[in-house]
């Protein structure tokens, strides 16, 4: 078996022309060999790359399988040398295994229950209703990436978190610098270091004067000021780009698939099983790595202890063996049970959030703006590049008849 083991040679891959929902050709064509490839890393560590549906949620499960980022020693893209990656720094827990990663995660766990997001629904239909109007008032054509897809997600972890209002407009330009790959090396650091600095002061504002806010309630914990900010940060990096992404993303999705943008408008009960399609379809987060900690047998193979493995969840999304007619975007699908979350203890916490965020935001756009249309041909649409952690597309044209 291994003489006829497939290689993939070059992460991250192209997308193909004209394709710019389904996962890159190299990676779909490394899943039709089977589940499992090797990977050689820029520095000559022979890695493993994991395409397939159940053997990436195995992985996901296997607790032989490590999140810490220190194990990350290998780079998809950079030759890393003898480069000694440090630990992740406190509170970013996504990076961290347990105890470490349970102590800062148990906190939240009863901030982001489906009954407590359900809740805010209220609060999102405002805000979704309010740009929408917006949108109405200052009439065609818009780019529905600055309209609507980055407001509302940055709205809600805003107040979730007790940003101020006055803050919230800078704070996001900071977010958005860091998180969206485009900018230089310098300016996405300086953005970097720009958040954490807010965030450091925010959480000293709240343990001085809390507010009605999560990050308030963490206050009240022995969680220390250094934990706080950096939970603070991963609450924004998966609370904000990865929805925001999405709405844009899959607004271009469905205006790309008539038939199903249709289905959606003329039943809004279809609303939960088109949010969980379009997760499955899109994944925007597109990669991640695990290392193991000790000798795995994984798909026939030995993976080594050491050996970093990366995991593919938009081409485990596609898996024929687990979706049928897995590139078929379907509103309708009923088989569930994507990736796109995640799965086992690192499972997205504010999941439920974005499913509220998304279910309420996708029916409202497609029913208030009928026409809705592409302003540019779908070809022109600037899409991130590869290279960003979260895939989506930069801005998003569209018109409609007023």
């Amino acid at each position: 078996m291994a003489e006829s083991l497939h290689t993939v040679t070059t992460l991250p891959a192209a997308r193909r022309p004209g394709c710019p929902f389904d996962p890159p050709a190299e990676l779909i064509d490394a899943r039709r060999h089977g589940p499992i490839s090797r990977y050689p890393f820029p520095d000559g560590h022979q890695g493993w790359l994991i395409t397939g549906y159940d053997l990436l949620r195995s992985v996901l499960a296997d607790p032989r399988f490590s999140s810490r980022k220190e194990f990350m020693r290998h780079h998809p893209t950079i030759d890393l040398g003898d480069i000694e990656v440090p630990p992740a720094p406190p509170g970013e827990f996504l990076l961290m295994d347990e105890p470490q990663h349970g102590r800062y995660r148990k906190p939240l766990v009863g901030k982001f229950t489906a009954r407590r997001m359900r809740l805010l629904t209220e609060r999102v239909e405002q805000i979704t209703a309010d740009h929408l109007d917006a949108m109405e008032k200052a009439g065609p054509p818009a780019d529905l990436v600055t309209a609507f897809a980055r407001p509302i997600p940055a709205i809600v972890i805003c107040e979730l978190l007790g940003v101020p209002y006055e803050d919230r407009g800078s704070f996001q330009e900071q977010i958005e610098s860091f998180l969206s790959g485009e900018a230089s090396d310098e300016d996405q650091l300086a953005a970097y270091l720009a958040t954490q600095r807010y965030l450091a002061e925010l959480v000293t504002a709240k343990r001085a004067d809390p507010t009605d806010d999560v990050l308030s309630d963490l206050t009240d914990t022995d969680l220390t000021d250094e934990e706080l900010k950096g939970i603070s940060l991963i609450l924004l990096a998966a609370g904000f780009d990865t929805t925001a992404n999405t709405l844009a993303l899959g607004t271009f999705a469905l205006l790309r698939n008539p038939a199903q943008l249709a289905a959606l408008r003329t039943d809004p009960a279809l609303a939960d099983q088109a949010v969980e399609e379009l997760l499955r379809y899109l994944s925007v987060a597109k990669t991640f790595m695990r290392t193991a900690r000790e000798d795995v047998e994984l798909g026939g193979q030995t993976i080594r202890a050491g050996t970093t493995v990366i995991l593919s969840y938009n081409t485990a999304n596609r898996d024929p063996e687990r979706f049928p007619d897995p590139h078929t975007l379907d509103l309708r699908r009923q088989n569930g049970g994507h990736l796109a979350f995640g799965h086992g203890i690192h499972q997205c916490l504010g999941q439920q959030l974005a499913r509220v965020e998304m279910r309420v935001a996708f029916p409202a756009l497609v029913t208030r703006f009928p026409t809705l249309r592409l302003a540019v041909p779908a070809e022109q649409i600037d899409l991130r590049p590869e290279t960003a952690d979260i895939y989506g597309v930069k801005s998003l044209p569209v018109t409609w008849d007023a």
